[in-house]
């Protein structure tokens, strides 16, 4: 089965398709700092480096029987200012919706932030799916916790998934490999071994060519945001959502868990200040679900924690991508 990816990334979503058995002949993605990343670990994909508003359908291939992506989150972050559709990134939810309304594969994913279902976004959400309705696709709403699904991380996101009306499909998101609390990966589990080799970034947070597979740290202050809350979780839990930003980046598990002073004021614990440090760039990768040899590439380190931030987790897009291809098997 082939598939047309927009809004590409790094290409985690597409790793957990390309796992499931999907081809992915052709992407888009506009960042420039990201290209290189996405074309060593996606040789057989031709990337399009263009602005999806300027992307023509007819630049695409019509034999797809699907589409993926996810179009721009933080215009719907609960994090950011929240503008949703009124921001020129949330509007272009609807170039993803131009390019499925000329290609009509069967199927269609499309990923985002849990902050889009806030009921301040209720209309603009009612205007998208009316127009995949429009479009001829059945739509559903999925919410999925990362954690749930074999990722060691507290992410929370939704999925608009849609199959064409014609085909008649009744498909069942899939419950999640890791829903029992017994089952689920932690810290531990997934990077204990890289504190050993773990080193700081060279002058002005480049890479370090010193670092092992890019286990390096982010190195500088922390605001006053920062250090409104804990950003310490303990090994044997599940990290918090990563962040596209080595400046916010949460910290590791080596460290005692920041002490509260005051309202939304929070402290190192004294005399292990030494212990909190930001998490590598391969830590946080591997929190993400991208194996050890899916290569990042950069010179300035905080673009490669804003593309693994802003991927969808591997095992996460893969569950998923199972659960889509039976459903579209099944319905042949």
């Amino acid at each position: 089965m082939r598939l047309i990816s927009l809004f590409s990334g790094c290409g985690g979503l597409d790793l957990g398709f390309e796992r499931a058995g999907f081809e992915i002949p052709i992407a888009n993605e506009f960042d420039p700092t990201i290209h290189q990343t996405y074309r060593a670990n996606h040789p057989r994909t031709t990337l399009l480096t263009g602005d999806i508003r300027r992307l023509r359908a007819d630049d695409l291939p019509d034999d797809v029987d699907g589409i993926i992506g996810g179009p721009p989150c933080q215009s719907w972050s609960e994090a950011g200012a929240q503008r949703g559709i009124d921001d020129s990134r949330g509007q272009l939810f609807f170039d993803y919706i131009r390019i499925l309304e000329a290609k009509r594969p069967k199927f269609f994913l499309a990923e985002n932030v849990n902050g889009m279902l806030a009921d301040r976004h209720s209309d603009a959400v009612r205007r998208i799916i009316a127009r995949f309705n429009q479009c001829g696709y059945d739509v559903t709403i999925h919410r999925a916790n990362a954690k749930d699904y074999g990722v060691a991380q507290e992410r929370k996101r939704i999925f608009y998934i849609g199959f064409r009306r014609d085909l008649n499909v009744d498909f069942t998101f899939p419950r999640g490999s890791t829903v029992f609390d017994a089952d689920k990966l932690t810290l531990r589990d997934v990077i204990w071994d890289l504190q050993f080799t773990a080193l700081p970034t060279v002058e002005g947070n480049r890479h370090n060519p010193r670092a092992i597979n890019c286990n390096e740290f982010y190195v500088g202050g922390f605001s006053t945001i920062f250090m409104s809350r804990n950003r310490v979780k303990g090994w044997d839990e599940q990290a918090f959502t990563v962040q596209a930003s080595g400046r916010h980046c949460q910290l590791h598990p080596q460290a005692p868990k920041m002490i509260a002073v005051a309202r939304d004021i929070r402290r190192f614990v004294e005399g292990s200040e030494h212990l909190y440090r930001r998490m590598t760039v391969r830590e946080i990768a591997r929190i993400q679900g991208f194996p050890d040899d899916f290569q990042f590439i950069y010179s300035n380190v905080d673009d490669a924690y804003k593309m693994i931030g802003n991927a969808v987790p591997v095992p996460l897009a893969n569950e998923i991508a199972i659960a889509l291809r039976q459903c579209v098997m099944r319905n042949a």
